[in-house]
């Protein structure tokens, strides 16, 4: 479990490690979005409004990927917490075989 962040530029990583948080909020915002317009909680105008202000948190961030070359510091960065997140439900949702893997490095009495 890995998370890739440029270690030659800090600002690089930094800046990647921001967008790709920022993309992860943005993604929970528009399920949000959609699971109030679906359950009829929004009037039309809210829905536009809506809308607008999340079409443009999706150019400014990839203005801002553009301009920065940030577009793989980001991807890379994703695909390690998506990773760390596969992980975690593997081993809540598979207790047994973490159990197994804990057991195999001699873990298993040291984490409950």
């Amino acid at each position: 479990m890995v998370v890739a962040i440029d270690e030659k530029s800090l600002k690089h990583g930094v800046l990647g490690l921001v967008i790709a948080l920022v993309e992860i909020i943005r993604d929970a915002l528009n399920l949000q979005a959609m699971k109030r317009m679906e359950g009829g909680r929004l009037t039309e105008e809210e829905m536009e409004r809506l809308g607008q202000a999340l079409m443009d948190l999706d150019t400014a961030i990839e203005e801002i990927k553009k301009e920065q070359g940030l577009a793989e510091s980001v991807k890379a960065v994703r695909d390690g917490l998506d990773e760390i997140v596969d992980d975690v439900l593997d081993r809540m949702l598979n207790p047994e075989r973490w159990g197994e893997r804990k057991s195999s490095r001699g873990l298993r009495d040291a984490i409950p």
